[in-house]
């Protein structure tokens, strides 16, 4: 059986914990990264114009917005933190505590969730000029703690190539 890696655990986890949303993992292997990329969508129903963050207006009828959270490696990877919801450090070959991970995967869920509601809010509502997913660390590090044992944590490893 192969060794169990923060690839292959998180897309088991996402596909057993998260399955209302589109959700999907991309490895970057030369720059020591996994992103998890996220997709929410809701129907235009008026056909409101809307712009991007690039400033693209679009009237289609579903509006798709994407997102991701990085992991990364802190001394080899090259991360602009502003292009991702979130970016959480692992720690080299060595991996990332499998709380961290469970943690994440509760918690993504829960943005998600709230995300979907306030997207389709914001078609709705002709006051509320602005979308965005809503994260914060501290919610996480309590979602993390839920999932921490009294034992030592274990590690889940970096995949190799």
């Amino acid at each position: 059986m192969k060794k169990e890696t923060m690839l292959t655990y998180l897309d088991q986890q996402i596909t057993k914990k998260i399955t209302e949303y589109d959700v999907a993992l991309d490895w970057n292997t030369r720059n020591h990264s996994i992103e998890v990329v996220f997709r929410l969508f809701a129907e235009n129903k008026t056909h409101e114009q809307i712009d991007d963050a690039a400033g693209t207006l679009s009237e289609e009828e579903i509006i798709e917005f994407e997102d991701g959270v990085l992991f990364y490696n802190p001394e080899k990877t090259s991360v602009e933190e502003e292009d991702y919801l979130a970016v959480i450090p692992y720690e080299g070959k060595k991996g990332i505590k499998k709380s961290v991970l469970d943690g994440f995967v509760a918690y993504l869920n829960e943005v998600l969730t709230e995300g979907q509601s306030d997207l389709l809010d914001f078609l709705t509502d002709e006051d509320q000029e602005v979308f965005e997913l809503k994260w914060s660390n501290e919610e996480f590090e309590k979602a993390v703690q839920a999932y921490q044992k009294a034992d030592s944590d274990v590690y889940i490893a970096y995949p190799s190539y």
